[in-house]
């Protein structure tokens, strides 16, 4: 069979590789997406961002509707039919994987279903329902992804230990549930789950749940999942785990006592590893690290001048809107229009409940790095807005320069943290300091304005709180 023969072959249809093939379109380029599940998307559509935050509304919906007594709204218990809720769920991602499917067409970018084999540097294998299919491309995409880490150790074959993406299935509601890993992904699945009726707790090994965010702003999360979870312990581990009828028995060390308990589903939760095995890469001059992940710089080059990485497959943080910019950098350096590639700004999000964002500088990396910094904070108690959300337990932070009074980082955490947190990317990006934050007038009452007045706590002049004046420079 004569090979098809295209401009650029992107490997991988999910939130990186199809922007980047849709980019590359735009641009003028005849392009393949290449994709081995049946629905476009990648993990983040499919297994992942989306699934999952659709299940976390309705959690947050059945934790309203408890809550509300005080407020005088009383309602019956909620009645969870999760046939249905999987079929909503499945109506959200059907009509997203559809509408990607339909971008595609409409660009003339051609989808070709199935999983793609390097042959060397310019021939890629797919391998169709219907038999093999080759093409032959100037330059390729790599944007393969990543997949839940299931340590051997717990590997034993039984489907009561889940990862992220069995528990997205929403098989059943186990009453007991354990989740091994206090980052986002068992954090956001946790408040699922027990917004669901499960007792769940937490075993995270470090001494923080949430690494990687200022433990301040951690806070108000772990807080209230102390109130909805059974319990969450850190500086814990697991040893091991066992079938034990129905349920599985686990071994725990935890405050110098070695626990034995029985769940009856375990949730996996202990990060990603990259999708890199049978790509044929070594067929390429592409290489991989000691983690798996692809070799790539800062234009996500590999090693192979023809091929290109990026998303998770090129390691660095794994977010979806990291891979979407990346590929945006991999089509210019292909179209020949790179040039110095500034660092760009990545918000990290964790869906919980308070919801946190943050962005550029945390105070703890600041701390690490010996870089001067001041801290400004607004609670967001003294927030109206997040007052009539009954959600005052809420703060936003800034991390300033003192000497030029640049805005270097932003963390939010509260009811919807995450939508507020673009600001705090638009401000590190147009190198704003934080007069120009305390100047932009704010519509009241939102909570963007606690953007606002923590800009003006660092001048020591917040309305609606006592800040320490700044000494005069």
């Amino acid at each position: 069979m004569e090979p098809i023969k295209t401009e650029l072959v992107v490997v991988g249809a999910g939130p990186g590789g199809y922007a980047a093939a849709f980019y590359a379109a735009d641009c003028g380029k005849q392009v393949i997406l290449v994709e081995r599940e049946p629905r476009l998307g990648g993990v983040c559509l499919n297994r992942g961002c989306i699934p999952s935050k659709a299940l976390l509304h309705a959690a947050e919906t059945i934790t309203v509707s408890r809550e509300a007594a005080h407020m005088g709204l009383s309602f019956a218990a909620p009645q969870v039919d999760l046939a249905k809720l999987r079929a909503w769920k499945e109506s959200i991602l059907q009509r997203l994987g559809n509408g990607v499917a339909q971008l595609a067409q409409k660009r003339n970018v051609r989808v070709l279903a199935g999983r793609g084999h390097f042959e060397d540097s310019h021939m890629l294998r797919v391998e169709t329902a219907s038999g093999q299919q080759f093409v032959q491309f100037e330059h390729a995409i790599i944007a393969t992804g990543s997949k839940a880490a299931m340590p051997k150790v717990f590997d034993l074959g039984n489907p009561r230990i889940m990862t992220s993406t069995e528990a997205l299935e929403v098989e059943e509601v186990p009453k007991k549930l354990l989740v091994i890993g206090g980052g986002y992904i068992g954090m956001e699945l946790g408040t699922v789950y027990a917004a669901l009726g499960s007792e769940v707790v937490v075993v995270e090994a470090l001494d923080n749940i949430l690494t990687g965010a200022d433990p301040d702003l951690a806070r108000p999360i772990a807080a209230r999942a102390r109130q909805n979870f059974k319990e969450i312990r850190v500086k814990a581990k697991v040893l091991g785990m066992a079938t034990k009828g129905h349920q599985i028995k686990v071994d725990i060390e935890f405050e110098g006592q070695k626990l034995e308990e029985l769940y009856d589903r375990v949730l996996v939760a202990v990060g990603r590893v990259p999708n890199g095995d049978d790509l044929g890469l070594e067929n390429t001059k592409a290489t991989r690290d000691e983690k798996g992940f692809v070799v790539v710089d800062e234009m996500q080059r590999t090693d192979d001048p023809a091929i290109f990485a990026i998303g998770d497959i090129a390691g660095g943080v794994l977010l979806a809107h990291k891979a979407t910019r990346e590929g945006r950098i991999a089509v210019e350096a292909i179209l020949g229009e790179e040039g110095t590639i500034p660092e760009f700004i990545i918000p990290a999000v964790v869906f919980t409940d308070p919801e946190l964002a943050w962005c550029g500088l945390t105070e703890a990396e600041a701390r690490q790095k010996g870089i001067p910094v001041e801290v400004a904070k607004f609670p967001w108690a003294a927030s109206g807005r997040a007052l009539t959300f009954d959600r005052p337990d809420g703060m936003t932070k800034l991390v300033i320069d003192p000497a030029t009074e640049r805005v270097l980082g932003v963390g939010i955490v509260g009811h919807g943290a995450g939508e507020l947190i673009a600001e705090g990317v638009v401000a590190l990006e147009m190198g704003a300091t934080a007069k120009d934050l305390a100047l932009a007038v704010h519509p009241h009452p939102t909570l963007s304005e606690t953007i606002m007045e923590c800009a003006e706590v660092f001048y020591g002049h917040a309305t609606h709180t006592i800040a320490r004046k700044r000494p005069e420079q």
